[in-house]
């Protein structure tokens, strides 16, 4: 089924300690495209600037993501990031943030998508991704991510954009913070009181869990992954393979969201072994296949 995401697109340099990659292409609906795109078709909604470099309708030729939806803007700037991450990759610092485009209105969603059935609404302002999503449907399933910054400076926003969304997918510390609560079981059961079915807590390298508003929980470790060059986008990549596999199969019962918790994190493997998109770009659908046995088989007890 059609699967739509919105979100940014983005001129990143990122250091880790095993090199730097300067002025390379980033942003969460890049890497959610390239993710989901080895499940079901995709359709982003972005905006851009006249100085981005990069020619998406070549990064994504062998994909089947419809660029309908990408927005250049001649008088603005394309969005640009900066960090560094520790040596043990797991602690960041921003050391540069330019909104640029992200600071104007967000891009409209083409008449054609509207129709869309899934929908991801990638970290951006929640008044955004309210706007973003008021132009879709009524029908669909929406899963939204945030970070820290949003729910400490636009709580109230985010509280709306929670009433309006299936899915949440953040991470274990947005987890806390969002609800006040350190436990994270306690901490999930808040969010879903708040307004979504499902909460997905990512932990990094202590895998994910998920709980539901009818009970249902699930715990998942992280792909035992030997190559670890650069972990970013491997959140993005992780909601792609997630919602690309629900899309793909068109449910979203508990067995079908285990399913796409799995598919998410063996993605996200793959991304997090090269700078960029390198990871993704150089595998296969079979790759993935792959990695999926090899997880269900060290998850098996």
């Amino acid at each position: 089924m059609s699967l739509l995401v919105t979100g940014s697109i983005a001129i990143d340099t990122v250091t880790t300690p095993f090199g730097v990659s300067e002025n390379c292409l980033g942003g969460s609906a890049v890497y959610f495209s390239m993710a989901a795109s080895f499940f079901t078709p995709v359709r982003l909604v972005g905006v851009i600037g006249s100085d981005c470099p990069f020619d998406l309708a070549k990064v994504f030729a062998d994909r089947d993501v419809d660029l309908t939806g990408l927005e250049v803007r001649p008088k603005s700037k394309t969005f640009r990031w900066k960090g560094t991450y520790s040596d043990n990759l797991d602690d960041r610092t921003t050391d540069l943030l330019e909104l640029n485009v992200l600071a104007e209105a967000p891009p409209k969603v083409p008449d054609e998508y509207k129709d869309s059935k899934y929908v991801f609404l990638a970290n951006t302002a929640p008044a955004l991704q309210l706007q973003l999503l008021e132009q879709i449907e009524t029908g669909v399933f929406a899963a939204a991510d945030t970070m820290n910054c949003w729910i400490e400076n636009e709580l109230d926003d985010l509280k709306q954009l929670l009433k309006k969304t299936d899915c949440l997918i953040i991470n274990e510390d947005e987890a806390r913070m969002l609800a006040d609560e350190q436990n994270l079981i306690r901490a999930a059961k808040k969010v879903l009181d708040a307004g979504p079915s499902v909460v997905i807590i990512k932990k990094g390298e202590s895998g994910s869990m998920m709980c539901s508003a009818d009970g249902e929980g699930f715990i998942l470790p992280a792909f035992p992954a030997a190559e670890v060059k650069d972990p970013t986008g491997a959140g993005d990549s992780f909601a792609g393979g997630l919602m690309g596999y629900l899309a793909q199969v068109g449910r979203t019962d508990s067995e079908s969201l285990r399913t796409a918790i799995a598919y998410g994190t063996v993605t996200a493997s793959f991304t997090i072994a090269d700078f960029s998109l390198a990871g993704l770009a150089s595998i296969s659908k079979a790759d993935i296949g792959s990695r999926f046995e090899t997880l269900r088989k060290v998850t098996r007890f």
